[in-house]
């Protein structure tokens, strides 16, 4: 075969080698699409059409008997800003996620840390530690009323103590909070123990060879190699308990004096637009808990760079 001839070949191959490739990329790409179209479809019905739909809202107020829109403007923003009912629930709010975040993610990643060793009985212990995931939220809250009840719960009377746990508005977002801690355990140890399972062994060995403690190894290898998990647990943490709504809503009794001191932002709208029919406020107060929900996770988001490591 002459040079020409070779060379006309070769050209004509290499045209066949893109021409597959740009079909078989295309392929993959529909393919993609077509495997992401569910979610994105779920996505976009149940999470982005009712976030437009709640800014739009925002700037009406409902008409007498819940019936018909009235535009307003700002008022309802102006309003929310001088409302001190919306104060207390943003504080309560903050009060609860400064409690539940922190000791929700300290308490599960020592559980984590213990139970990722080999020891007898270790699944027994992970499952009863992941039970409260799967318990009845009504359940739980039936459960932890019986066991703050000041008079005859199982808390005072095991203490000989008489404290209104859940009565007192002093201290009642601290017990709903303890609740919560309580109650995700569970599903933060689970994530924790996947990340320490993707640890190498060997970094542990070759600490011990050097004479490092538990302690050292645990801050100097175990939480550097975990913070990514850490870090997505924090995230997912904060803006979870910025909407706390069924622990409140189940173990706080409309009755209760405690209960102005507890509702939090995402329970002031629930009262707004469901029980006062006035959605447009409703609507103000999640607008503005999106707002504090946005900035608090770009402030984590910021704040990763220096103590995240993916490497």
């Amino acid at each position: 075969m002459n040079l020409p001839v070779l060379k006309e070949v070769v050209v004509c191959m290499d045209k066949k080698r893109k021409l597959m490739g740009t079909s078989r990329e295309r392929s993959e790409f529909l393919w993609g699409w077509l495997f992401i179209l569910p979610t994105m479809v779920g996505l976009i019905i149940l999470n982005l059409i009712p976030i437009f739909q709640t800014i739009y809202q925002s700037f009406f107020k409902t008409g007498d008997f819940g019936r018909g829109n009235i535009f307003v403007g700002l008022d309802n923003y102006v309003k929310v800003f001088g409302d001190k009912e919306v104060w207390q629930a943003l504080i309560n709010t903050l009060k609860y996620a400064i409690v539940e975040v922190p000791f929700s993610i300290a308490i599960a990643l020592v559980l984590a840390v213990l139970l990722n060793r080999k020891m007898r009985g270790r699944s027994v212990y992970r499952t009863i530690i992941f039970l409260p995931m799967v318990a009845a939220p009504a359940a739980v809250a039936m459960v932890w009323r019986w066991l703050f009840n000041s008079d005859f719960g199982l808390i005072n009377n095991l203490f000989h103590i008489h404290v209104k746990w859940i009565s007192d508005p002093r201290i009642a977002v601290f017990s709903i909070a303890v609740i919560g801690v309580w109650s995700i355990l569970g599903y933060n140890m689970v994530l924790f123990l996947s990340g320490l399972q993707e640890i190498p062994h060997d970094y542990y060995e070759a600490a011990e060879i050097d004479g490092a403690t538990g302690v050292k190894s645990f801050f100097y290898i175990t939480i550097p190699l975990l913070s990514p998990t850490i870090f997505f647990v924090l995230v997912t943490r904060v803006i979870s308990s910025l909407q706390v709504f069924d622990l409140i809503y189940m173990v706080i009794d409309k009755t209760n004096p405690a209960l102005e001191k507890t509702q939090s932002l995402v329970y002031l709208f629930y009262k707004y637009a469901f029980i006062n029919k006035n959605m447009g406020y409703g609507a103000t107060i999640v607008v503005l808990l999106l707002v504090l929900t946005m900035i608090l996770t770009v402030f984590q988001m910021i704040g990763q760079k220096k103590w995240v490591f993916y490497n």
